[in-house]
């Protein structure tokens, strides 16, 4: 590119970033952290007022490795349910931040202000230290993030709220280099909470001047009272079966401990001292209870090894499908041994369901609608890889499918089992890094024929009937070397 295009480029990037800046001001940045185990949730309030007439859009910035950890990102109006509409901009590879602009419900005018409220989940941002522990040892994480919020917006004041879930707060960053900002400590600790702030007349923080000279990582040391969980890979398979008015999900589960790594080597002793006390390592999964739909049946759970009784099932009644959620069934289950930090453990859990439960049919058009979950969130989790298999009935055609939110890849393929012929149509989708906060549901719609509805009875009628016809040309044919001369 001639030098004279590259200016012009680069100065008219400059004079669109100049000219956003002036759009806004925020009066407060409050974000609060609140710690955990894999998962770490963000909220961020902007106290905004509008500099000029028409705004209709409000642009917030991520730092590159805050956009990298970030795999659930929502805003909203302070006070509503409604979340906004966010676009993702496409910047330089080489700038150190990644803006969003939030759609406004309205425009605002000169002067008018606006609470948002951003909420993010971070994920694999906390790591354990030490990095080893005995089994009667406690456990410990380090968690880092930036210092300041970035913005393209001047802001009055701002303050970085840090909550540990207990307040054995070990230790936590002094930042320096902030006296402009500030003329009081930087960094104190109340209780289970460490206040970065206030910070107070910041200029627009997405200037690289700024970023070298002011942005800095802070950590906070924390006691953690929880294991820390992953499940390194989740298989599920969603099988749609008309026939048998059945909708059954499979999962396959690898599920690891991510707490620190088991120093010196296990003690059933110390395991069932601590079971018989109620008072187990931190870092130690000894059982886990997950949330399943209302309704189900026939629900197995089994591992490499073979069926494991030690569970418990507490199953709810089936509610009408507007209502679904407001009901659960309890799934109770021990490993057959405890999980401890650096540990696997690899199973299976399935159940049946009513499909009217999920199912939905419109006369109009004549397709069924079919609500599939994507995942069975486990509480303080994340799922480093899913792959979700919906398997449509035999004969449906015209399949579309709508995502919450967009998967990583998405195929179509067949997939055949018993009694089919041409097979059944899949859906493939890959995901990464879902929390609870992706726990939602996959509509599927499609038709089904009536000729296509009668492929599996044809099928098993002809299989007997050729069995039968089979069965009566062996009886007439003769298969004797010698046969008997009458007299």
């Amino acid at each position: 590119m001639p030098k004279c295009w590259l200016s012009l480029s680069l100065f008219l990037f400059a004079a669109n970033t100049y000219a956003s800046s002036q759009s806004f001001e925020n009066t407060a940045i409050v974000r609060t952290v609140e710690l955990g185990g894999a998962v770490v949730h963000v909220t961020t309030t902007y106290a905004i007022k509008a500099l000029e007439d028409g705004q209709k859009s409000y642009t917030i910035a991520l730092g590159r490795g805050e956009k990298e950890i970030t795999s659930f990102l929502e805003a909203k109006v302070k006070g509503q349910q409604q979340a906004l509409q966010v676009k993702e901009r496409v910047l330089d590879v080489n700038e150190d931040y990644h803006l969003f602009d939030i759609v406004l419900p309205k425009s605002l005018t000169t002067n008018k202000t606006l609470n948002l409220v951003l909420e993010t989940v971070q994920t694999h941002v906390t790591r354990p230290w030490p990095a080893t522990a005995g089994q009667n040892e406690e456990q410990a994480l380090n968690y880092s993030t930036n210092l300041f919020v970035l913005s393209p917006y001047a802001t009055s004041i701002q303050r970085t709220k840090i909550k540990a879930l207990t307040p054995r707060v070990n230790s936590f960053t002094i930042p320096d280099r902030v006296k402009a900002f500030s003329d009081s400590t930087p960094a104190s600790k109340s209780g289970a909470t460490v206040v970065y702030g206030p910070f107070e007349g910041i200029p627009p923080s997405t200037q690289s001047s700024f970023i070298a000279e002011y942005q800095q990582p802070v950590t906070v040391h924390y006691n953690h009272e929880q294991p820390v969980l992953e499940v390194l890979r989740l298989e599920r398979s969603a099988e749609i079966s008309h026939w048998g008015a059945n909708l059954n999900i499979q999962d396959n589960i690898v599920l690891h401990n991510a707490g620190p790594k088991l120093k010196g080597h296990f003690s059933r002793l110390d395991h069932q001292t601590q079971a018989f006390y109620k008072r187990p390592a931190p870092h130690v999964l000894p059982a886990l209870t997950l949330h399943l739909p209302s309704g189900i049946r026939n629900a197995y759970y089994y591992d490499i090894i073979g069926n494991v009784s030690t569970s418990k099932l507490r199953t709810a009644p089936s509610v009408p499908k507007e209502k679904q959620g407001t009901q659960f069934s309890v799934f109770e289950f021990r490993p057959r041994y405890p999980i401890l930090g650096g540990w696997n453990y690899t199973f299976t859990l399935g159940w049946d369901s009513p499909l009217e439960d999920s199912t939905s049919y419109d006369k109009s058009t004549g397709r069924y609608i079919v609500e599939i979950p994507i995942m069975t969130p486990i509480l303080g989790a994340v799922v480093n890889d899913e792959e979700l298999t919906v398997i449509l009935p035999e004969g449906a055609t015209d399949v579309q499918y709508a995502t919450p939110f967009p998967a990583g890849s998405t195929s179509v393929g067949t997939h055949t089992t018993y009694l089919d012929t041409t097979g059944r149509p899949a859906l493939t989708f890959q995901y990464k890094n879902l929390t609870v906060k992706h726990a939602q549901t996959i509509f599927v719609s499609y038709k089904v024929s009536p000729l296509a509805h009668l492929k599996k009875p044809i099928a098993v009628g002809t299989a007997f009937l050729g069995l039968f016809t089979l069965g009566m040309i062996a009886r007439r044919v003769n298969l004797t070397l010698h046969q008997k001369k009458k007299v």
